[in-house]
């Protein structure tokens, strides 16, 4: 149930009006006082359900955003208003149809939370206003979910040629500003090494990013790897409600080892990583951030004149087709990624048409030949 939360009696649930409004007291700005009072409740129902942080946040600057669209408070919204809204978002600001959904998710949840008896904001704002909230969102009124993938069409593994264009580019830009005696070598090498991580073990963005120096260590069944045969990824993508996700990905590229010990005995340390434990320390913080690893990889994509539907994700489309396209068994890439469904995984496979020619070509010819042979065997 949506409205669950900790289900306690006469108000005491998180959220609840009562918690946060007290019974007889007036309001100086009472309009925007209860509808304060209304987001407050609904970040505390959303974290008593464990939801991240990110999320509540996230939910709450959508909620206000739409209030600011309508100009009026939510016991006076109607379906109306959210068609109005979510058509400009459509037709003017042409954001993405996942987008959309989450947008309307966040409204429909919220007038979930406030239309819900157990928190007593209905009564609230009838008995402060004369009018209650209603839930304004509905399947009628908004999209339907009706594939699993989503993603833009546009977005897409490296080719083998490619993703050798761009690491050589970035070992590239590493020499060509250190030989003119700058120090922005080091972050130009560490974003490299980032890079060809994410790559190496099939890694999101903020998985890469968290990655400590300790995260990496050795496999008992792969001692050629040395330090570096295992990555323990401990901040992966989270389900509803629930901690990061923890998976170990084993090393399977023989020049992993050699990329990593560079970095971690040569030039890491230059950081002056003393007490700090990421494995990709920031100039001015403890890690690396999102902004500066987005910005490097498109200077460098736009740098070798390459498409945008290129982006971080993508060497993590690649790892997966790679690994595919070279026979590793599709159940061991799947849990490389960390993939629940190999449907997932299937999404993520971009092969490319020469492997498939290949493919076909080598099932062909084993037809064939089967069918030969059996024919000369019963001319025998």
């Amino acid at each position: 149930m949506e409205s669950g939360g900790s289900v306690g009696f006469n108000g005491s649930i998180p959220g609840a009006a009562r918690l946060l409004l007290v019974d007889g007291v007036a309001l100086l700005r009472p309009e925007e006082q209860v509808f304060t009072a209304m987001l407050t409740g609904f970040a505390n129902q959303q974290l008593a359900r464990n939801l991240a942080r990110t999320t509540v946040e996230g939910r709450e600057n959508t909620v206000k955003a739409f209030t600011a669209y309508v100009n009026t408070y939510p016991w006076n919204w109607t379906p109306a208003m959210v068609d109005e809204w979510l058509g400009d978002l459509r037709s003017l600001r042409d954001l993405k149809r996942s987008t959309i959904r989450s947008y309307s998710e966040a409204v429909r949840s919220f007038c979930h939370f406030v239309t819900d008896p157990l928190y007593e904001w209905v009564a609230t704002c009838e008995e402060r206003f004369g009018a209650h909230p209603v839930q304004v969102v509905h399947e009628w009124n908004t999209a339907v979910h009706v594939q699993d993938n989503e993603s833009d069409p546009k977005k897409r593994a490296f080719t083998k040629a490619e993703l050798h264009a761009f690491f050589a580019h970035c070992d590239d830009e590493v020499a060509r500003i250190r030989s003119l005696g700058r120090k922005g070598w080091l972050p130009a090498f560490r974003d490299a090494t980032v890079f060809k991580t994410a790559y190496a073990y099939g890694t999101r963005r903020n998985e890469t990013r968290m990655l400590d120096a300790a995260d990496f260590g050795r496999n008992p069944h792969g001692a050629e790897f040395g330090e570096f045969g295992r990555c323990q990824v401990r901040f992966g993508k989270a389900k509803k409600g629930s901690p990061p996700k923890r998976r170990g990905v084993l090393t399977v590229f023989d020049w992993t080892p050699d990329v990593l010990d560079e970095w971690f005995t040569e030039v890491r340390p230059q950081f002056g990583t003393a007490g700090n434990p990421a494995a990709w320390p920031s100039e001015r913080g403890l890690r690396i951030g999102c902004q500066r690893i987005n910005s490097r990889f498109k200077a460098y994509r736009e740098a070798l004149g390459l498409d945008d539907g290129l982006d971080f994700h993508s060497l993590r489309r690649s790892y997966v087709t790679h690994l595919i396209e070279d026979g590793w068994d599709p159940r061991f890439v799947q849990e490389q990624v960390g993939h629940e469904h190999a449907s997932t995984t299937s999404i993520y496979t971009c092969v490319s048409s020469d492997f498939r020619t290949r493919t076909l070509r080598r099932h062909l010819d084993t037809t064939i030949a089967a069918a030969l042979q059996a024919r000369n065997g019963r001319k025998a």
